[in-house]
């Protein structure tokens, strides 16, 4: 447990800079949170150019006490780097984003602002990512709750932007099926949004967890949303878009999940569907095609935790020999045929009609009437 004052440096540092700030986390990493916050407060000379600028216009706005009052009324909790519920190993992707990705928000987040019982490190050991536009079909939201359910069965959380559309029937069914579930937000844990969300956000708060890197507050921003996005895949093992168009929150997701080097999956829809052109472009690249959950626990899941064969139709037809079914289907569907008939259209000599004939009795597909053979009926 850290003492008040190195709490109220983590959540004046949370503020002072819009995440992510690379050169903020330098300068913590060398000192800790609070010299950092001192140094900063300051104006210390040795302040790297970068860091200087960054915070210049609030440095001197600390709102630490009343951010952390807002936290403590709503019994969340302040995660810092320095913590152990702080989830570094979903985080270690950032490392490895190429430069070639032009992503400069690909870095961890200093801190997260959480409320939930549900712990990080427990949900990102085991979770997916479920996303896709907020103007979902019919088709898509069934599909996103159905996955979501499946995920629940087999213990995987489900992790979701919290937003309208797809990510909302995401969590409302992982809701239902007393599954956890993850709202990322672009805003502070205390802004409901969207409005219309306030209630859903409420229940996540109470049996997973609502998370955000922005302090209590904070209004989302088109940028906050985009820098949003790369929380929501580093905390999903697998990003999976339920439908998106070509240009959407949900393809950006899918491209910061797959510059972390995570698995992505997309559903396949309608190609008459606006919804669905996203999907069908991330399935064009290297996205996997996704009809069910076990294909994306196949993905998440441990070693030799492979999806079960699709069932298929079984017909009694399916266990004939290639002479008996060619037997079978030299009889017509009406009338009947004498042997040397059923010769003829099976191509066989007659020598070798009569041993299927009677296999073909015996499993009760045909029968014999005043010599001459038919379908059995059924």
């Amino acid at each position: 447990m850290i003492d008040g004052t190195t709490r109220r440096a983590w959540a004046y540092l949370s503020r002072v800079a819009e995440p992510p700030n690379p050169w903020l986390a330098q300068l913590v990493s060398a000192v800790g949170a609070v010299e950092a916050a001192d140094r900063i407060r300051r104006r210390d000379r040795a302040l790297d150019e970068h860091l200087e600028r960054s915070t210049h216009a609030r440095h001197e706005i600390d709102c630490a006490e009343s951010d952390l009052d807002i936290l403590d009324r709503v019994g969340g909790r302040l995660i810092t780097l320095e913590d152990d519920e702080y989830p570094s190993l979903a985080f270690t992707g950032f490392r490895q984003v190429k430069a070639k990705d032009k992503k400069p928000q690909a870095h961890p987040p200093l801190v997260l602002w959480t409320v939930g019982p549900a712990s990080m490190i427990d949900v990102a050991e085991r979770s997916a990512a479920l996303v896709g536009t907020r103007a979902a079909s019919a088709y898509g939201e069934y599909v996103a709750g159905d996955l979501a359910v499946g995920l629940v069965e087999r213990d995987v959380a489900v992790v979701s932007g919290g937003a309208y559309g797809i990510d909302g029937a995401a969590h409302r069914a992982t809701l239902a099926a007393d599954g956890v579930t993850v709202a990322v937000l672009a805003c502070g844990i205390d802004v409901p949004y969207p409005s219309g969300h306030s209630a859903l956000l409420h229940r996540i708060s109470r049996s997973g967890l609502v998370v955000s890197e922005y302090p209590p507050g904070t209004r989302p921003t088109r940028r906050q949303f985009l820098s949003r996005n790369r929380l929501v895949a580093a905390l999903g093992r697998a990003t999976v878009v339920v439908e998106a168009g070509v240009r959407s929150g949900a393809a950006n997701t899918a491209a910061w999940a797959d510059a972390l080097g995570r698995t992505v999956g997309a559903v396949p829809g309608p190609i008459t569907s606006a919804s669905s052109v996203g999907c069908h472009a991330l399935i064009d690249g290297d996205a996997k095609v996704i009809t069910r959950a076990a294909d994306i626990v196949e993905l998440i899941g441990r070693m030799g935790e492979f999806a079960p064969e699709l069932e298929r139709p079984v017909s009694e037809l399916d266990a004939l020999s290639a002479a008996e079914l060619a037997v079978y289907e030299a009889l017509p569907r009406r009338g009947s045929r004498t042997v040397d008939e059923i010769a003829v259209a099976a191509g066989l000599p007659v020598s070798d009609v009569l041993g299927p004939l009677t296999m073909l009795d015996v499993r009760g597909l045909v029968t014999q009437v005043d010599g001459c053979w038919k379908l059995a009926k059924r």
